[in-house]
């Protein structure tokens, strides 16, 4: 498959206006630019970028609903939260909070907001710091190849006590994952299958609380 012949693929999966697709593709070219002085995704899917990347992230946009703010923690290369900051350009209000510690990554970040004007801000913090500085309401909590499940969740513990909830793209594991930190949380999820990967899962997390006596990232006890 050829680059061009992926991102047709991809596109058909996503119905967006030819603005948005604009977007992408600047999205995309900066990508690829800024590759070849850091590595933001693996290179053995540079071919498929947008199937396996873009289109990945932007499945999530029907689970969002008539969500608003968006908290998209290690955010990397900007999946899937830039991509839904792109996507969802033209709805008044909505924004995306793109979370990453790594200065160069960060820096991507900001120039492809700029470049693509997406309703998105970029902070350069740890994941930890920033949702328990947060203050404000969340819609949702996303991210993508980032960590287990059980982390996930402690890293947003803060915005579920708070009443957010979660998007999280995982592969096969997801159920075992969510299983595993069954024994440690209270959870109310629900699973959905990749549209682009036979093997993949997207957990909807309506809520989640820690279980007694269990030490949160603080340090504290609940």
């Amino acid at each position: 498959m050829t680059f061009d012949s992926n991102r047709a693929e991809a596109l058909t999966h996503m119905a967006v206006s030819h603005e948005t697709a604009a977007r992408l593709d600047v999205y995309v070219d900066l990508l690829l630019r800024w590759q070849q002085i850091k590595n933001l995704v693996a290179p053995s899917t540079l071919g498929e970028i947008w199937t396996r990347h873009i289109a990945d992230s932007a499945q999530l946009l029907p689970l969002l609903g008539r969500s608003r703010t968006i908290v998209d923690i290690g955010s990397g290369a900007g999946f899937p939260g830039l991509v839904l900051a792109i996507v969802k350009s033209g709805e008044a209000g909505f924004h995306v909070h793109l979370v990453e510690s790594n200065g160069r990554k960060a820096a991507f970040l900001r120039e492809v907001v700029r470049a693509t004007e997406a309703p998105a801000t970029v902070h350069g913090a740890r994941i930890e710091d920033f949702t328990r500085g947060w203050r404000g309401d969340v819609d949702f909590l996303t991210a993508r190849a980032l960590a287990s499940l059980g982390d996930l969740l402690a890293f947003g513990e803060s915005l579920f006590d708070a009443g957010s909830r979660a998007l999280f793209l995982k592969g096969q594991s997801a159920r075992q994952e969510l299983a595993d930190a069954s024994e440690g949380w209270n959870i109310d999820a629900k699973l959905y299958p990749s549209v682009t990967d036979s093997s993949g899962q997207i957990i909807l997390i309506n809520s989640a609380s820690r279980r007694n006596g269990v030490r949160r990232l603080d340090g504290n006890r609940t």
